[in-house]
């Protein structure tokens, strides 16, 4: 461990009263999960056309869904737009968990670029992005309103159903070089 690193073996503790996939999972109340993540602090802008050609990069670059159909992927993007690190996971959480592992290990800024990842985004997908100060996170599906509003506390741009050269804004929009 890292010697700047603090671990609060609390921050594990779970309690079952809920089922949800929300993304809580467990955890004894919203404001726990979020006690993790800092504020993102970022200036970089993103081209919208860098936006538009990331579905159809990480749609190429995923290999195995090309033989079963069934898995979710994760990317990461540098600011020009170029695929850097790809993960895929029969879930999605776990694709964007191999994605930052991915970065850890290759000693990759993850601060400056975006993530887009193939579904929905969720909750716990923004909390693990900004937990690894991910200015911008992109969904090819719908975000959950915890997400909307998880991504606006910790000032991240958050987009969903990236497709079809189209996009929604939901939060950060001044991350965002519209033409």
């Amino acid at each position: 461990m890292h010697p700047e690193v603090t671990f609060d073996e609390g921050m594990l503790e779970r309690h079952f009263y809920t089922n949800s996939s929300c993304g809580v999972c467990g955890k004894a109340s919203i404001e726990s999960v979020e006690t993790g993540c800092k504020v993102i602090i970022n200036n970089d802008v993103f081209a919208e056309k860098v936006i538009h050609e990331a579905p159809d990069k990480l749609r190429a670059a995923q290999k195995v869904f090309e033989y079963t159909g069934g898995l979710h992927a994760a990317g990461f993007f540098n600011l020009q737009g170029e695929l850097e690190i790809m993960r895929e996971d029969v879930g999605r959480h776990n694709a964007l968990d191999k994605l930052i592992g991915a970065g850890i290990e290759m000693e990759k800024d993850l601060a400056h670029g975006f993530v887009l990842v193939s579904g929905r985004a969720s909750f716990e997908l923004i909390q693990k992005a900004a937990m690894a100060h991910i200015p911008l996170l992109a969904a090819v599906g719908a975000p959950s309103s915890l997400a909307v509003d998880l991504a606006k506390k910790m000032n991240m741009s958050l987009l969903g159903f990236v497709r079809n050269n189209s996009f929604n804004i939901y939060c950060g929009e001044e991350r965002i070089k519209t033409s």
